[in-house]
């Protein structure tokens, strides 16, 4: 299954590792070293302040879709699958 996290991309539900809420990736320093780490790895979809962040085995985006909006699409889908 796919997930839309902004700009026409979509990615495999199975290769997130993680979705983040900007104020937690804001506030942990072990994210903002991850992602300093990363910066060839990190993909802005977001024209306006990203609001999450979405960690991925080889890269990580910055989307414009809150983490919540993430999350319940996310679910929606895993409910489809048993349908």
């Amino acid at each position: 299954m796919y997930i839309h996290i902004g700009e026409d991309l979509n990615i495999r539900a199975k290769d997130i590792i993680s979705i983040l809420d900007k104020e937690s990736a804001k506030q942990s320093q072990i994210v903002g070293e991850f992602l300093e780490r990363h910066k060839e790895r990190l993909i802005n979809l977001s024209k306006n302040p990203f609001k999450s962040v979405i960690i991925t085995y080889d890269k990580v985006y910055l989307s414009p879709i809150a983490s919540g909006t993430l999350k319940k699409r996310s679910s929606q889908m895993n409910i489809q699958e048993f349908i």
